[in-house]
């Protein structure tokens, strides 16, 4: 493999029903970042049926250049197709970095497609830079220079690492949603598109679609509400996070939690916020009964405006909350609710 060969920073433009993917938006914005230090452009691949007019909106959001894969057998997601899209855009084309977004879609295609074009795939990450690795130069081993330092939790999210792909072509990531920043939307930016089609012969590897059920539901992702009220280990038990809940209604937010809640088996894991769990920017963020351990402020240091309500006055959350209360959650946050609802009733009566 000649990595001299491999150019350029790509980004997998996930899109459903005609509609692109947040994380798409987000792994542009950081593949500007990244592809600023290796003079390099920014592509990304664009994987559907009839999916051409939505290459300016990525242009919108930092793509230089689009190339498009559009194919009847790409109408709706299927992992063998899709991978044989990827897979051979990649080999076309030889991308020096390839991000796809760790979603449900993600977390399938990309393993498969590192598989077939034998590389390695860093899963999950948190943050990307560009670097020289080893980090730390070792006597005896070549410092590499630009690699991609992929950084992910480790051990349950007990420790942080690392890693690099110095030796193969191209670095491939999968990164958390909501993780990475989005940049402000270049009105009227164009790509330069190009239409790409490797050809699909389905075979016994190509499984059919009987029917699409699309769930309802009526819980916010955490990851879009503007206010969450985040319990933690220190509210008590479940029943107690009712006066949470009652908090977040007054604010019309929505309930998270840390990790340790979801341990205990108090609240679903879609709700955790961390490093193992999701990564949130509301506008308010409400730290209740949480001590603060790096795992949790990870996924929401990010926040606005960061309110911490604890009983232990050296807690770590405190050290980066905006505002912080000391005393017992039990008593604060209902009174905390009464204020706020008779304030919008003080308000509503004029």
């Amino acid at each position: 493999m000649a990595l001299e060969d491999y150019k350029g920073v790509y980004v997998y433009a996930q899109q459903v029903d005609n509609e692109i993917s947040p994380i798409a938006f987000e792994l542009l914005g950081k593949a500007k970042d990244l592809a600023a230090p290796l003079a390099t452009q920014v592509t990304a691949v664009l994987i559907g049926s009839g999916v051409k007019g939505l290459a300016d909106r990525l242009a919108e959001y930092g793509a230089d250049r689009v190339i498009v894969v559009d194919d009847p057998e790409l109408k709706d997601y299927r992992t063998e197709p899709y991978a044989h899209a990827l897979a051979s855009v990649i080999n076309e084309y030889k991308p020096e970095i390839m991000l796809v977004g760790a979603t449900a879609i993600g977390r399938d295609l990309g393993p498969t497609v590192s598989a077939r074009v034998a590389t390695g795939l860093t899963a999950d990450c948190t943050q990307l830079d560009i670097g020289d690795f080893p980090l730390n130069p070792i006597p005896g081993q070549e410092q590499k220079k630009n690699q991609l330092l992929m950084t992910r939790p480790a051990f349950g999210g007990n420790t942080i690492a690392t890693i690099a792909c110095p030796d193969n072509r191209p670095q491939m990531a999968t990164v958390r949603p909501g993780v990475m920043q989005k940049i402000d939307p270049i009105a009227g930016a164009k790509a330069e598109v190009i239409e790409y089609n490797p050809g699909f012969t389905p075979d016994n590897r190509y499984v059919t679609i009987k029917e699409v059920v699309k769930a309802v539901s009526d819980t916010v992702d955490i990851m879009d509400a503007k206010v969450l009220v985040s319990g933690g280990r220190g509210v008590g038990s479940p029943e107690n996070f009712k006066i949470l809940e009652d908090l977040a209604e007054a604010l019309g937010g929505t309930v998270s939690c840390s990790r340790a809640v979801v341990d205990a088996g108090w609240k679903p894991k879609n709700l955790q916020v961390g490093q193992t769990g999701k990564t949130v920017r509301p506008n308010l963020y409400f730290a209740i009964g949480i001590s603060g351990a790096i795992q949790h402020v990870a996924g929401m240091e990010e926040s606005d405006i960061i309110v911490a309500i604890n009983k232990d006055e050296d807690a770590p959350i405190f050290d980066v909350a905006d505002y912080g209360i000391v005393g017992d959650l039990n008593k604060i946050v209902p009174q905390l609710t009464a204020a706020i609802k008779a304030e919008k009733a003080k308000k509503a009566a004029g």
